[in-house]
């Protein structure tokens, strides 16, 4: 059930995504990344799967559900797979705070609109709507950090995740079995 709603939430989220020029004023650093465009609208922050389906969860899901914005200005559902940072991680963490709340983003929108299932947006800048302040999506390594303290080291955060780490133990590095990883390192040392 969560697959066919996230399915087709991904012709909901970017149908009409880009109806309107959301670049003016935007401070959202370039990223030269294919099909981008700097986009800076309010809306409310979502939870995505209860904006769907209906199956809602007491603050958003917590930090376990991917969160979206409701655009104002065309009501439209965007999906926010990226925070500011770098690193490979998601915006959950820097959403999670304004929690059905009304805001003010801005971030690059990336993605072909020939294809429609591509387009999501990638969170920079956030703050209530209205105030003056902009706060930088960076929440999301610190919150990292504290949860998984026992993952201290260098390098990325993803190598020493114990999560990533028990799923490899488990399936094998692509994911088809221990016995595979280990055919193919002996086959291609």
């Amino acid at each position: 059930m969560i697959f066919r709603a996230l399915l087709a939430s991904a012709f909901l989220f970017t149908a009409n995504a880009h109806a309107a020029d959301f670049s003016k004023g935007s401070k959202a650093k370039e990223w030269n990344l294919y099909g981008e465009e700097k986009a800076l609208f309010s809306g409310k922050v979502v939870d995505i799967l209860c904006e769907l389906t209906g199956n809602c969860a007491a603050n958003c899901g917590d930090g376990k559900r991917h969160m979206g914005i409701v655009r104002s200005a065309d009501n439209q559902l965007i999906a926010v797979l990226k925070n500011r940072q770098a690193s490979f991680n998601g915006a959950t963490e820097d959403l999670l705070p304004y929690c059905n709340k009304m805001v003010d983003v801005d971030g690059l929108m990336i993605g072909e609109d020939e294809v429609v299932t591509t387009k999501f947006y990638m969170v920079q800048l956030i703050r209530i709507s209205g105030e003056d302040k902009w706060n930088k999506t960076t929440r999301w390594t610190k919150q990292w950090r504290a949860k998984n303290p026992e993952a201290k080291g260098k390098g990325a955060w993803f190598r020493r995740d114990p999560r990533v780490k028990k799923q490899l133990a488990k399936t094998g590095h692509f994911g088809l079995g221990l016995e595979f990883d280990a055919k193919y390192l002996e086959e291609n040392e």
